[in-house]
């Protein structure tokens, strides 16, 4: 959405914009099929064979879709190197926040856009569109010298992170726990894996202990973790990817056994109540920019291959087929626009 200014100055060009809007977002999705369409290499490629673009594109969210978002850029990069795409990460609440304040052409989220938010895009006549893009394991860690701790159960999780817990020794947590002191670190409240954390865990979203260290920046909770042996946290599935070899993903127990983290059991429903889809939200307006629409059409056609190449949890069939659908819509939409 353009700043007030900018607005200003379309309200005296109105009719002329009028007039020139079919030929714009014709335009704009002959580029974009061109640039994503089927299987070939300008698909897999970033739109190497396609029409150059150009333009910026912006967006901001989740601290965990963010890597799924750059991964993006960066394969979509490839073949359109003239298009700069800006990926931030305040957090999924942050990110609406901006995104519904029309600051931004995608907010990337690791939950559905909750109602409130709703209200403030509506309030700016902000339409979008809302594609499931990947899957994420939900991971609680520990540092990797912890060699008492390999599974927890829901209701210890909730002991450990409920609001106004005081447990902060891991004697307090099992009985035949070493007597270390247990160090909390974790999303902040604008983030959505806090959101979701605390909904499934907690039994109520937002519900969480304050005596923690929050950041909307998960590497700050990979170091905060991995400096103290006692330390816990959690993030995303890629976060602990990437820092295994220094920290310890634990298993969680639902009452159905422990379970560990891993793309099957995201997948298939097992690692559960940690598994969770992962979103973009596109807004309507910028897709009328021939950048923007031809990077969403190229993220969501090669959504397995940028959940692969970045770590994270591909779609499962059923969720492929609702993309592919989701997709077939957006094009339509932009064609009937036309």
């Amino acid at each position: 959405m353009n700043p007030p200014a900018d607005r200003k100055v379309e309200d005296d060009i109105d009719m002329k914009r009028a007039l020139m809007k079919s030929l714009v977002v014709a335009s704009a999705l002959a580029l974009a099929l061109s640039a994503c369409g089927g299987d070939d290499d300008s698909s897999t490629s970033g739109g190497s064979q396609a029409p150059q673009l150009s333009g910026s594109i912006v967006i901001d969210g989740s601290s965990t879709v963010g890597p799924l978002t750059s991964a993006a850029a960066e394969l979509f990069n490839a073949g359109q190197p003239n298009v700069k795409v800006t990926v931030g990460i305040s957090g999924t609440g942050g990110g609406f926040e901006k995104f519904c304040n029309g600051e931004t052409d995608i907010s990337d989220a690791s939950r559905l856009i909750e109602d409130d938010e709703k209200a403030a895009c509506q309030g700016k006549n902000i339409q979008y569109s809302e594609f499931t893009v990947a899957n994420d394991a939900l991971t609680v860690v520990v540092n990797k010298d912890n060699d008492w701790a390999t599974c927890l159960t829901v209701a210890e999780l909730k002991k450990i992170w409920q609001p106004g817990s005081k447990i902060n020794n891991w004697s307090q947590v099992r009985s035949g726990f070493p007597s270390e002191p247990l160090t909390l670190a974790g999303p902040g409240t604008d983030s959505g894996t806090f959101d979701y954390f605390t909904g499934v865990i907690n039994g109520e979203e937002g519900a969480s202990r304050t005596d923690y260290s929050p950041s909307e920046d998960d590497n700050v909770t990979v170091a905060s973790v991995k400096g103290a042996k006692g330390g816990m946290g959690y993030f995303g599935w890629s976060y602990f990817e990437e820092n295994q070899d220094s920290l310890k993903a634990l298993q969680i127990d639902n009452g159905k056994g422990c379970i560990a983290p891993s793309v099957a059991a995201a997948q298939d429903g097992t690692y559960a109540p940690l598994s969770r889809p992962l979103f973009i939200y596109p807004k309507a307006a910028s897709l009328q920019k021939p950048e923007v629409l031809a990077f969403v059409e190229y993220y969501v056609a090669n959504a397995e291959k940028i959940a692969d190449e970045a770590g994270f949890v591909p779609l499962n069939p059923t969720q492929k087929t609702k993309l592919q659908s989701d997709l077939q819509a957006l094009k339509a939409s932009a064609s009937a626009s036309s």
